[in-house]
């Protein structure tokens, strides 16, 4: 991936992560759009980066999406990268879940369809470019579930699973296929609390290595900090050494 010359589109660009990748992109000359549902975070983000744009899309609606991505490749006909990284996660007590799950509901639409959406609307505009990259943000929880969040972990195991099969299909193509997969981070995706979360990976140390891994030549399909790796690759240890990861961050977690 090249990391410079680039019209860059990230969602959920606003906070959090979303924020760090559009902050450091920007400051490699890059022409950074993010995107997201509240005009007042992505306001304080552009308004602190000069030159950095936004678009407002509620990714649970696929009729914004569309509208959003008319949009988006009419004003920037060069975009180029698209970093699908907006994204939610709730604790779920699944003893006390009430019939209609609406909540879960908004997590998969969010999380899954939302990124499926996008990528179908913008991938006509991106084949059109001499070359461009499409990183879908997974997470370490796509290959050890966290018990007490099981719809946003299955959201993010089946991004995996459709990133792997969007990259073979375009493997001919111009369409550079990545995947993003952050360890435990201190941002606020879970409230305030994670944020200051000392078993959390402070964002800035997160945020170097993978900007150092995008410029990797080449750079490597899954964007994995070695902080993620016990997850990412637990079950390369077969199945008693996969259990006993599953068992101890299950228990870490619930024990707080």
């Amino acid at each position: 991936m090249n990391t410079t010359n680039n019209t860059i589109l990230i969602t959920g660009g606003g906070s959090g992560i979303g924020r760090g990748l559009a902050e450091a992109f920007h400051a490699l000359g890059n022409q950074v759009i993010i995107a997201g549902r509240s005009q007042k975070k992505l306001d304080e983000t552009t308004g602190a980066n000069p030159g950095m744009k936004s678009l407002t899309v509620d990714m649970t609606d696929g009729d914004s999406i569309q509208a959003f991505s008319a949009q988006l490749t009419q004003d920037y006909p060069k975009l180029n990268v698209v970093i699908n990284n907006a994204g939610v996660m709730a604790p779920e007590t699944l003893l006390d879940q009430k019939p209609g799950v609406p909540d879960v509901e908004a997590v998969i639409t969010t999380n899954l369809l939302g990124p499926i959406r996008l990528t179908a609307a913008l991938l006509p505009s991106l084949l059109e470019q001499p070359h461009s990259t499409i990183v879908n943000v997974s997470s370490g929880l796509a290959f050890v579930p966290l018990a007490m969040t099981p719809t946003y972990c299955a959201t993010k195991a089946a991004l995996h699973s459709y990133t792997e099969s969007l990259r073979y299909q375009l493997k001919a193509t111009s369409v550079e296929v990545l995947e993003l997969v952050p360890p435990y981070v201190q941002t606020e995706l879970m409230g305030e609390q994670q944020a200051s979360d000392p078993r959390a990976m402070p964002l800035d140390a997160f945020l170097a290595e993978v900007m150092s891994l995008f410029a990797a030549d080449p750079t490597p399909s899954e964007i994995c900090v070695k902080t993620v790796h016990p997850l990412r690759f637990a079950a390369d240890g077969g199945q008693d050494k996969y259990s006993q990861v599953f068992n101890g961050l299950n228990d870490a977690m619930s024990a707080h």
